[in-house]
């Protein structure tokens, strides 16, 4: 299909990849900054709830370490077929074009739980990447919601007034407060020390989710009127 024919010829994210046909979950490029920008890839959820859904971190078998840097988790790392984190950068970028929505899936053996947030944003770098998040539903709990308002945090860089290092006492890239309630990009498959992947409010502490994946999509999007 020619470029020219598409509805959105140069799309922003993965719905409006959706819109121009694009009915397969899997790698696609899209352009953030239109057809003026780079591409950028990224792994496009195209059937969970309707569809369009940008991915941006997946946890799936703990190949990928993410007891990265700061600036590591500015740009992004890992196998966007496997477990990855999109990148704080991109993510403020693509959050902020208009009102976005976060959905939170997440596996264990043959138990899933998923988290919907109507508002979700990423602040840019000089407000440290900072997280905004409301408007919950879903089955898994609303373990988000601490960390509202919080600023991300690295192995090598923590704003963490109290003093508590909690990238480094847990492990992971977050946007921890003291430390946390979910800790998504924490230690694969460790359930010691509360370092795992973890969300509270569904599984406990002491269990780290093999299988997690955060995505988003246009808040005004509704799976009934692609087509």
């Amino acid at each position: 299909m020619s470029q020219s024919k598409l509805r959105f010829p140069f799309p922003t994210e993965c719905s409006q990849e959706l819109l121009n046909g694009a009915l397969q979950s899997g790698e696609l490029d899209i352009y953030p900054q239109g057809k003026e920008g780079q591409a950028a890839r990224v792994y496009c959820d195209m059937e969970t709830d309707g569809g369009g859904w940008t991915v941006f971190q997946r946890r799936m078998n703990g190949k990928t370490d993410f007891y990265r840097t700061w600036s590591e988790y500015s740009a992004g790392f890992g196998n966007l077929s496997e477990d990855f984190w999109l990148g704080n950068e991109l993510l403020h970028n693509l959050t902020s074009v208009g009102p976005v929505s976060l959905r939170v899936d997440m596996q264990s053996g043959n138990d899933t739980a998923y988290a919907h947030y109507a508002n979700f944003s990423v602040a840019p770098l000089e407000k440290h990447y900072t997280l905004a998040v409301s408007g919950y539903t879903g089955t898994a709990g609303d373990s988000m919601r601490y960390h509202n308002g919080r600023p991300f945090s690295a192995r090598d860089k923590d704003l963490d007034p109290l003093g508590i290092h909690c990238a480094r006492a847990y492990m992971g890239g977050w946007w921890y407060k003291n430390c946390y309630k979910a800790n998504l990009n924490g230690l694969y498959g460790i359930s010691s020390n509360n370092q795992g992947i973890v969300w509270i409010d569904w599984k406990g502490k002491d269990s780290s989710i093999p299988f997690v994946e955060m995505k988003f999509r246009p808040s005004r999007f509704s799976p009934a009127t692609h087509g």
